[in-house]
């Protein structure tokens, strides 16, 4: 499985962002979106399943996020509402293996490179 992050950049607090993530090989795989800001832990940003139809995000993150995926186009899309400069970091897409939509990293071995998001304030 490859997956490729694009679309991050410099925006300033209270704008939008949205980052896609255009994967190939076993497609038929949920997918996470993770984030790393400096100097600390890569966490958990949402996931969608393989279908589509279910999502899951971070408790912190709910009502600013909406994960979504076109199985056609083999990408899945990250959308960033009313950023802050706490959501500076390093975003990674990432696949996963595990029979169920997960939260813990481990869980998925193929990830992208990952882009950053800046947000200015």
């Amino acid at each position: 499985v490859q997956l490729q992050a694009s679309g991050g950049g410099l925006v300033q607090a209270g704008g939008s962002l949205r980052l896609s993530c255009a994967y190939s090989g076993r497609t038929s795989l949920a997918l996470g979106w993770f984030r790393q800001a400096p100097g600390k832990e890569r966490e958990f940003v949402g996931c969608i399943s393989s279908s589509g139809g279910r999502t899951t995000y971070a408790d912190s993150l709910k009502g600013r996020l909406t994960i979504s995926r076109d199985n056609a186009k083999n990408t899945v899309y990250l959308q960033m509402n009313n950023l802050k400069p706490d959501d500076t970091a390093v975003y990674y897409c990432a696949a996963s293996t595990w029979p169920l939509m997960t939260t813990i990293a481990t869980r998925y071995p193929y990830w992208g490179q990952g882009t950053l998001v800046t947000v200015s304030s």
